[in-house]
């Protein structure tokens, strides 16, 4: 297990820096000094450590909100970076004198915090309720085992972007009039394109993949690359693989970023480019979108937010009870909508009109209905690769479907057994 992991720390750090939402803040925050855990009693300050790998300016959000909620309670709440937080936690997750008491971070490296036993289910420290007003995508994102390890602030995952300058019509309601648009107006050959897409990335075929029932990795860390539904979906992304370019995130994003493509399938990490291209551009959600099966798209999603460390639930229990009740609120999420593009994890922050006005924040919020949380257990980092080699098998060198998708297994299982 120890071996297991090491391997997932690299991973889980490159996937948790993908969490920028669709702005990009001008402030960034100033760190105050967290106090010894110790006892805390009604009149005695208490600080709460939490350390983060995030965007600074999106945590100085969280910080004024939470803690201009918690004045009364002298409760303050400071955050920390910590480059390589899921090093920084191996090395000090279960320090009480030099470790944090929080940690904020994306959901998929919870199964390695987990295995290193330092996290303390939300149960310990929370009510049920502090959940209560969380769309449940979110909530899914933060179990292990049956217990909530994670409590959800804020969540990412893929929509549709287009150029209105470019785009003819309406947005269609199914892939199949998705894919006639795209023959009808593409031009491989001239370099121009109706959508593009990283079709040789697991993430972004995701929506193909689980949408027809398939997966990558399953609850029990079994590969799923092999699986009759997964080559179903792999399958049937081909076809629109063959009109979108060579597939890699540079690519396609400067050819939507130059406008020579009409649209492109990505998230709100996309959003500042395409604003300092000086595109006007839309955006609808995947999950309006349906599958010849019946199904709409259904993307991975990534879910920000904060686990509790074992050291801080034994030394603060009451004080991060409730900045747990502090960072599930509303409030939060409203803050970091209009400050930063993110599409919040309480449901009651879209009823804010300023929030419900926003394109992008919505359609986050909608394809959440039919999106699924990435696997958040240690087997799905070394995953990536395996299913990435499938889908450039397939997208790029024109292999068979079936073929590809027994090797890429047996590569699957063979990255599992590796970790042990």
């Amino acid at each position: 297990m120890k071996k297991a992991i090491s391997l997932l720390l690299s991973a889980a750090l490159a996937l948790g820096m993908l969490a920028g939402c669709g702005q990009t803040p001008s402030s960034a925050p100033q760190s105050g000094s967290a106090a010894a855990p110790g006892s805390e009693t009604a009149t005695e300050p208490v600080t709460i450590k939490i350390w983060h790998d995030g965007d600074e300016a999106i945590m100085q959000t969280i910080a004024d909100t939470v803690n201009s909620q918690l004045s009364g309670d002298n409760i303050t709440v400071t955050f920390e970076k910590k480059t390589g937080l899921s090093d920084q936690l191996k090395l000090y997750g279960s320090d009480a004198a030099n470790g944090p008491d929080m940690y904020f971070y994306a959901h998929d490296s919870l199964g390695t915090f987990v295995a290193m036993d330092i996290l303390a289910p939300l149960s310990e420290v929370a009510g049920a309720d502090v959940l209560s007003d969380a769309l449940p995508m979110t909530v899914e994102a933060g179990q292990i085992g049956g217990e909530q390890y994670f409590l959800p602030v804020y969540f990412e995952t893929l929509v549709f972007l287009y150029n209105k300058a470019l785009w003819q019509g309406d947005i269609p309601t199914t892939t199949e009039d998705l894919y006639a648009y795209m023959q009808a107006n593409t031009d491989t050959a001239a370099g121009t394109y109706a959508v593009v897409n990283q079709h040789s990335t697991a993430y972004n075929v995701s929506p193909f993949i689980n949408g027809f029932g398939g997966y990558i990795l399953n609850e029990e860390g079994q590969p799923g690359l092999n699986d009759p539904k997964t080559i179903e979906g792999v399958e049937y992304n081909k076809k629109f693989a063959a009109l979108q370019a060579d597939g890699d995130y540079n690519t396609v994003t400067t050819l939507f970023n130059e406008g020579k493509a009409a649209a492109i399938i990505g998230g709100p990490w996309l959003v500042s480019g395409i604003r300092d291209a000086g595109i006007d551009f839309g955006v609808a959600s995947l999950s309006d979108m349906t599958l010849p099966n019946g199904n709409p798209l259904a993307p991975y999603a990534g879910v920000q937010g904060v686990g509790v460390l074992k050291t801080g639930a034994e030394a603060h229990p009451e004080a991060i009870g409730k900045v747990l009740a502090a960072l599930a609120s509303p409030e939060v999420g409203v803050a970091l909508a209009k400050s930063s593009g993110c599409a919040p994890a309480n449901s009651k922050a879209y009823e804010d009109p300023e929030v419900a006005a926003d394109e992008l924040i919505v359609a986050i919020q909608k394809t959440a209905e039919t999106a699924q949380p990435m696997p958040n257990i240690p087997e799905m980092g070394v995953l990536w690769g395996p299913a990435e080699s499938f889908l450039v098998a397939v997208n790029k060198s024109g292999e068979d479907v079936a073929t590809a998708a027994e090797t890429a297994q047996q590569a699957a299982l063979q990255a599992i057994a590796d970790m042990q």
